[in-house]
């Protein structure tokens, strides 16, 4: 008999470990800790298949919508011509992280090399799925050796 009462105990405990998914509520405002490790992990993703030049792996982190309206071999012309940096990057770090009206924005900076690149990506979410909308270019400063 205890175990029969055990076991409805035991699955709801369990239960309310579950954590509710990342992106399941946008709401405006800094990423939480939760989103941001998923966030880097996305576009850390995306630079790295980018600086081993696996166009088809950096395109699968595109979103959905990104990838109906540009074609692949226009990504890669587009990321040949305009993101070099990340292709030829020497590392990257990621700063600020917000959401407003359900598109987050990640700041990256980027080291290609004497630069540093600051970059923000707008990405979105579907389901549970990040998807990376764009990258924007913002200040280049030379590298500061210490």
């Amino acid at each position: 008999m205890r175990r029969l009462i055990a076991l409805p105990v035991i699955a709801l405990i369990l239960a309310g470990c579950a954590q509710k998914p990342a992106f399941e509520e946008l709401a405006d405002g800094q990423c939480t800790d939760a989103q941001s490790k998923l966030i880097e992990k996305h576009i850390s993703g995306q630079i790295d298949a980018l600086a081993k030049k696996d166009w088809e792996a950096a395109y699968s982190f595109a979103s959905k919508d990104f990838q109906a309206a540009v074609a692949i071999d226009q990504f890669t012309f587009i990321i040949g011509a305009q993101y070099a940096m990340l292709v030829e990057n020497q590392g990257y770090e990621f700063d600020d992280c917000a959401i407003a009206s359900e598109i987050i924005k990640q700041e990256v900076s980027v080291t290609s090399g004497e630069q540093v690149f600051n970059l923000t990506y707008r990405i979105s979410v579907t389901g549970n799925a990040l998807g990376v909308e764009s990258a924007e270019v913002g200040k280049v400063k030379a590298q500061q050796n210490i």
